[in-house]
């Protein structure tokens, strides 16, 4: 009876909080304190070495108790609040502190208990599916972005009758119109771009009716399966309004592209959609991302349309629809696959917006106020609206031992003895549950270069947006562009280097200052503490000045690794069997026989059995090396193209890969990121200089735009094509 008492929500919550708190509370001499320290270092080894569900919530725990530990010593102990401008830059930096303990507590929360959804099966009778739109919004990117789109979104493995896909285009233009009717795609414009993205939804489910709505940003190409994979779900759960898919990048981001260690290291995305996305999932606290996912049309029309008072009017409609009851839900496997930002440049951009954003929404619609919300979801919007207000902690940070350095500021009052046996404990688990916790979805250190680089562009940002929530507009990432030749992004990277000089003086200083005879043993120990801090501080923000180092980028064809099987025949009805090391839009390399008679020029047929059926290519043999031959397709219409298409995104695997990184290890993550700051030193190839890039060409001949609130919805048997 005892038992069931103390097993019970209510009553062994409140227990393990006085627990936690009686641990975080007591005082300890550093002596004591020193064999805690290793004790819990001992402890962390022990249970890392399992894999289970518990291990990870004992660590996360774990990890809370000694970083509660030392907060309360930094807070009992080492504020020295001598002057103002002492007790301002003291008081920043603990609240800082305070910010980014309660950042590590919510990301433990969300990865708690990662739901691992699975992919429910469809009814027997097909006659019981929903119809389908897909809407595929456009404002100024180009045709052979969103042609690849539309024909991927075509080809999904869906009854003909009860799939409708449309190309939303804001901006009206006529070979849109064309390209749609020629397709047997649906067409919708408007008479003006009023609330952009959100907008053009909005307008667009006026226009039509399916039950189900399918949304897949212009340059997400969708896999054949896409929607046998997951409407599912929606059919099983009626009051499900959204499921999610990853959003996967097939071309790599600035970080990875730019660091010479960079493709060896996870994706920047891949930590919110391998993990935190599935967390947030079992809490019923998914997040709408905008692209990849399917939404109740009921569900949106009860809350009158997308959001449009923020910026990330995708996060704000999920928001919205679950204050309604409405369900959510994640699948974490990768459907469809789009182009990173080509510059570092454009992704500060992207994610200055994301920013704003998130900020909007804890102004305008606070997910700790008002009705509808569980305190579980409430959290898990809480961590996301909050999650880039690191710019000024990430910051402080960074320089604060420059105060010591440069003013004679102690910002931590405390020996370098009484640092370690706090400090460092509650740094090692941090770090090292974050690891454990991660694995392959996020190594090391790479965070803190993300944050490093973006919170200068931040700060001003973030201040204006709470003061002025309704300030900003939505802007289009530009995407599918080419950089001819390497060139540092000093726009970018501007207040990285500005740091970095600071940082370096500051080191040079601390540790001229540490070494000089005439200093007592306890300067002696404070400007040895402060220049390592530099140090590290240094490491970082130059981590985030290598990815402005922009290498070249001349293929408008990404390639995708793929080892798919072929038959060849070439010009003799010579039949040879072979494989793709790679395929792309414009072609693929194949892994060849050094011994086959192909000669540059030669035209062959690549034969190919997919999901969907047979298909034949033809192409044109343009490079051999060895055992390798590069090869281009020849598309004379638009059922070649399709073909590709199919070959290249559309296979229900082509993504199965995103995740295959080996586990991190924090001290190799380190390694990798020194060799990439190293990198960053290197002269620029011949003929090249540390200069901006050649001018743009000339803008291309105006399109001619459509007159305003245009409208083509297609037939039926538009799709049999």
């Amino acid at each position: 009876m005892i038992w069931r008492i103390l097993k019970s929500p209510l009553v062994s919550g409140p227990l393990f909080a006085i627990l936690l708190a009686v641990v975080c509370l007591t005082y300890l001499s550093p002596d004591h304190q020193f064999f805690v320290a290793i004790g819990g270092a001992i402890l962390f080894f022990l249970v890392r070495r399992h894999d289970e569900r518990w291990s990870r919530c004992f660590l996360m725990v774990l990890s809370i108790v000694v970083s509660g530990r030392y907060l309360v010593w930094r807070f009992t102990s080492t504020l020295d609040l001598d002057g103002v401008l002492q007790t301002v830059l003291v008081l920043a930096l603990a609240i800082g502190e305070i910010y980014t303990t309660f950042r590590v507590g919510f990301t433990y929360f969300q990865l708690a208990w990662p739901l691992r959804r699975q992919i429910h099966p469809l009814p027997e009778d097909e006659g019981s599916w929903p119809v389908i739109d897909v809407y595929v919004p456009t404002y100024n990117e180009d045709m052979a972005i969103v042609r690849t789109t539309v024909l991927g979104c075509l080809a999904m493995d869906w009854p003909a009758d009860k799939l409708n896909v449309y190309i939303l285009d804001d901006g009206r233009r006529r070979s849109f119109r064309d390209f749609a009717a020629q397709v047997g795609a649906g067409y919708i414009n408007r008479a003006d771009s009023t609330h952009a993205k959100a907008g053009n939804l909005n307008h667009a489910i006026k226009a039509t009716t399916g039950d189900l709505i399918a949304i897949f940003d212009c340059d997400h190409v969708p896999v054949r399966g896409f929607l046998k994979k997951t409407v599912g779900w929606m059919i099983a759960d009626p009051n499900l309004a959204l499921l999610q898919t990853p959003h996967h990048f097939y071309s790599p981001d600035p970080f990875r592209r730019n660091m010479s260690r960079g493709m060896q290291v996870p994706p920047e995305s891949n930590l919110f959609y391998g993990l935190l996305q599935d967390g947030n999932d079992f809490w019923n606290a998914t997040f709408f991302c905008g692209s990849c996912a399917l939404l109740r049309r009921e569900a949106i029309e009860a809350i009158n349309g997308f959001a449009v008072e923020t910026v990330t009017e995708d996060a704000h409609t999920a928001l919205r629809m679950q204050r309604k009851g409405w369900g959510t839900a994640y699948l974490r496997e990768p459907l469809a696959a789009g182009l990173e930002t080509e510059t570092l440049l454009l992704q500060v951009g992207q994610r200055v917006r994301w920013a704003r954003g998130m900020i909007q929404m804890l102004r305008l619609d606070n997910p700790m106020l008002g009705r509808g919300l569980r305190l579980t979801q409430r959290i898990c919007y809480m961590a996301a609206t909050t999650n880039y207000f690191f710019a000024m902690p990430r910051i402080m940070f960074l320089m604060a031992p420059l105060a010591y350095l440069f003013l004679g500021v102690t910002m931590i009052a405390a020996s370098p003895y009484e640092l370690a046996v706090y400090a460092l404990p509650h740094l090692f688990h941090t770090t090292m549950t974050m690891s454990r916790l991660q694995g392959r979805w996020r190594y090391s250190f790479w965070s803190e270069i993300y944050e490093s680089m973006l919170a200068p562009f931040l700060v001003r940002m973030t201040f204006i947006t709470l003061l002025a929530p309704h300030k900003g507009k939505f802007n289009v990432t530009d995407k599918g562009g080419l950089l001819h030749r390497e060139y540092f992004e000093w726009r970018a990277a501007y207040p990285g280097v500005i740091m970095a000089v600071v940082l370096a003086v500051g080191l040079v200083s601390g540790i001229w200052a540490a070494i000089a005879p005439y200093h007592e043993t306890l300067v002696f120990r404070a400007m040895a503490v402060n220049s390592v801090w530099v140090l590290f501080s240094l490491i970082i923000v130059l981590g985030g000045v290598a990815a402005a180092r922009e290498t070249r980028q001349r293929r408008r064809n990404h390639r995708v690794a793929a080892s798919i099987p072929l038959t060849m025949f070439t010009g003799d009805t010579q039949v040879t069997a072979c494989r793709t090391l790679d395929v792309s839009m414009g072609g693929c390399q194949l892994d060849l026989s050094p011994t086959l008679p192909l000669a540059v020029g030669d035209e062959l047929r690549l034969h190919a059995t997919l999901a969907s059926g047979p298909i034949t290519l033809r192409a044109t043999l343009i490079d051999r090396h060895e055992g390798r031959a590069h090869v281009a397709w020849i598309m004379p219409d638009l059922a070649a193209e399709k073909q590709v298409v199919a070959l290249v995104f559309g296979r229900d695997d082509a993504w199965s890969q995103w995740s295959d990184f080996p586990p991190d290890r924090p001290l190799h993550s380190l390694y990798m990121l020194l060799a990439s700051i190293c990198a960053l030193f290197r002269p620029y190839p011949r003929g090249q200089s540390d200069a901006p890039p050649p001018p743009a060409p000339p803008p291309p001949i105006a399109e001619e735009k459509l007159p305003a609130r245009h409208l083509v919805i297609p037939t039926v048997d538009c799709y049999n094509l």
